[in-house]
């Protein structure tokens, strides 16, 4: 069975950004290691030994590694800001794959558009999210139906989503990171119009 020392999330781990797992385990597919959580990008400064939650996260996401692959061979998460794409690559660093499938779900990107942006040796599909969740706007974009995956256990789902997701081919216009910079909109307070 393949462990997470095996995978590209080795050195994610050993730096502590896996952070707040409800999926961190082998999948069904033979060598497959897959992650449904959140990826610290940005630490908190830390006072004597006190744990502090990090700054700056990448959230729901859904990652799959293979065994002796040096990279996470696909990645759908939440950014509250398009921003935060740079920070993002930069905190993962080597794991980032030039045939990668990297899905990055922004508060702040214009509803109607949709983009593939290149970075860091990779490329990102940079999409809009306003109320969904990252699981449903994947599922959407790569024609999953919710019912065939309710039969299926965390792994199964997972696994799912990044077979379909390693063989999307859709195209969208390419901008550059700083041309997404000048095109996004104010970051949204997540916390608003939320009842206490």
């Amino acid at each position: 069975m393949t462990t997470l020392d095996q995978t590209a999330f080795k050195q994610l781990d050993a730096d502590k950004r896996l952070q707040n797992p409800v999926f961190k385990s082998a999948t069904g597919r033979a060598g497959r290691f897959g992650f449904r959580g959140e990826i610290a990008i940005k630490f908190a400064q830390q006072f004597a030994d006190e744990a502090r939650p990090p700054e700056i996260t990448a959230d729901q996401v859904i990652a799959v590694a293979h065994e002796g692959s040096p990279g996470v061979d696909f990645m759908a998460a939440y950014l509250l800001s398009f921003e935060y794409l740079k920070p993002l690559a930069d905190a993962m660093g080597s794991t980032l794959k030039p045939d990668g499938k990297y899905f990055m779900y922004c508060n702040n990107i214009d509803l109607s558009k949709r983009y593939q942006v290149p970075y860091g040796g990779a490329t990102f599909y940079v999409l809009p999210i306003d109320e969904a969740t990252v699981y449903n706007e994947l599922l959407d974009l790569l024609y999953l139906e919710r019912g065939d995956l309710k039969r299926l256990d965390s792994a199964g789902k997972v696994d799912q989503i990044a077979d379909t997701a390693l063989k999307f081919s859709g195209t969208f216009p390419t901008m550059t990171y700083e041309e997404g910079l000048s095109l996004m909109g104010p970051v949204r307070d997540p916390g608003e119009n939320r009842p206490v």
